[in-house]
């Protein structure tokens, strides 16, 4: 937990009312996503029990497994889910546009919008992971074959999971995530794993919290005591009131995803969040295609080689993800101006027509004197960036203490056009506030991995061929 996060928490505690500790919206909102509640019986591995899903606030949809711990119920039940979710997954799949790749030299196509699944919280991806896994792998023939769309769900279900591990991805989003990251409430991190408390911090305070906390929870597990006392009588006797049981323990959950939707809405989006879905949307169309040329379910665990390109990919976004917030909103980039990793300064001298001729040839080298109150913790030679121009360079030449702060001579570059007078607009001038950073957007190269099959021995060797059925 930061600093002010930690201090937005006491300050929602002292008020009784949760604390915005974000500006805007940092993940997409779906204009038609599907929510999805998954609940799984107490005590028993991953069995199901029922689910409420729907595109429609006022359209839920219940499926229920009468005898979780009968095998081919359970099948049927991931049948009927498969019937509900997979045609929405596809239905995305229709019209393409053209991305320009390799500097425009070439060009590659992309669906033009991919899906959304919002889930209440984190054990709810944790139930579709393991879900996922226990379906991708069965037989449509054979022995206890099952149908062909569960299978299929599984490879899904997989897709997803492994998307919602990449920061900044909206494919497959949690609510309580999702709101612990644009509010904070006087209760702890654990506390907030309780959607309805969550929710009623931001809507209406303490009070209606602890009021919330005695209601049904959002899954994906049953409460213990509610199977003892009502779940196992109606499961052992087959009592067909069954099913309105589980549509009233769900519905309150149900209603609170929409609202949280409805809340999220209310947040102007990112400028970068945009960008990030585009990459969302990237992945998507790849799973497609691979779906329609191949079809291979996902190995149950990575070999070390594609172990290793995934953890990196990982670090990269979450580094990529951690400076786009801060570039997009000013309270998450106060976290960095608090450790010394970002100031804000007024230009007060500006060369914006300096060149620099000490080399082979003349380059455009503008040099800015800025003056800040802020302390400034970087050293000469640092590299820094402002989010007003993320493609530009400011190299710190000196730094100078005056009686009410700083002045930080900075030399600039990139970003300013290809010729040697700067573009308008590309350089900051006298009068002008600007806030500077270490961090950057800059791109990140990935590492050399070896082939698969050049796996050395002190890494498990080569992996062994991949069979669907391992």
């Amino acid at each position: 937990m930061s600093t002010l996060v930690a201090l937005a928490r006491a300050q929602a505690f002292a008020a009784g009312r949760a604390q915005p500790i974000a500006t805007v919206r940092h993940l997409h909102v779906h204009d038609h996503p599907l929510v999805l509640i998954p609940l799984a019986m107490a005590g028993e591995a991953n069995a199901p029990l029922a689910a409420m899903l729907g595109t429609s606030p006022d359209r839920p949809r219940l499926l229920f497994v009468a005898q979780p711990r009968n095998r081919a119920e359970r099948f049927a039940f991931a049948a009927t889910l498969a019937a509900e979710l997979v045609p929405y997954l596809t239905s995305f799949a229709g019209e393409t546009e053209a991305v320009a790749v390799d500097r425009g030299r070439d060009v590659r196509h992309r669906y033009v919008d991919a899906p959304q699944i919002w889930v209440p919280n984190t054990g709810g991806i944790d139930f579709l992971r393991l879900f996922g896994r226990s379906t991708r792998f069965r037989r449509v023939d054979g022995d206890h074959p099952v149908p062909p769309t569960v299978p299929l769900l599984g490879q899904w279900l997989t897709f997803l999971a492994g998307a919602s591990e990449v920061p900044g991805s909206s494919l497959l989003l949690n609510a309580v995530q999702a709101l612990g990251l644009h509010w904070a409430s006087g209760q702890s991190g654990a506390e907030d794993a309780h959607l309805a408390a969550q929710l009623a911090w931001i809507e209406s305070g303490a009070a209606a919290a602890r009021e919330a906390e005695s209601g049904p929870v959002a899954g994906p597990a049953t409460d213990p005591d509610f199977d003892n006392r009502v779940l196992a009588p109606l499961i052992s006797d087959s009592d067909p009131s069954l099913p309105a049981v589980l549509h009233d323990l769900l519905l309150p959950a149900w209603q609170q995803m929409w609202r949280v939707l409805s809340l999220l809405r209310t947040l102007p989006p990112g400028d970068r969040v945009a960008l990030r879905w585009d990459g969302d949307r990237d992945a998507y169309s790849s799973f497609v295609e691979h779906l329609a040329e191949s079809g291979v379910p996902q190995p149950r665990r990575d070999g070390a080689v594609a172990a290793a390109a995934r953890l990196q990919r990982l670090e990269n976004a979450a580094a990529r993800y951690a400076v786009q917030r801060a570039f997009d909103d000013p309270l998450v980039m106060a976290e960095y101006r608090l450790t010394g990793a970002a100031f804000v300064g007024v230009v007060t001298l500006a060369a914006p027509d300096r060149v620099d001729d000490t080399g082979k040839r003349p380059v455009l080298r503008p040099r800015i004197m800025v003056a800040t109150t802020e302390p400034v913790r970087v050293e000469p030679g640092a590299n820094l960036t402002s989010p007003a121009r993320p493609a530009q360079k400011a190299k710190v030449i000196s730094i100078a203490r005056t009686e009410s702060g700083w002045d930080v001579l900075l030399e600039l570059s990139g970003g300013m056009g290809r010729k040697l007078v700067a573009e308008p607009g590309s350089v900051p001038l006298a009068g002008e506030q600007l806030l500077l950073t270490t961090l950057s957007e800059a791109y990140r190269p990935g590492a050399a991995f070896p082939e698969p099959a050049e796996t050395p021995w002190t890494h498990g060797g080569p992996p062994e061929p991949f069979s669907p059925g391992e």
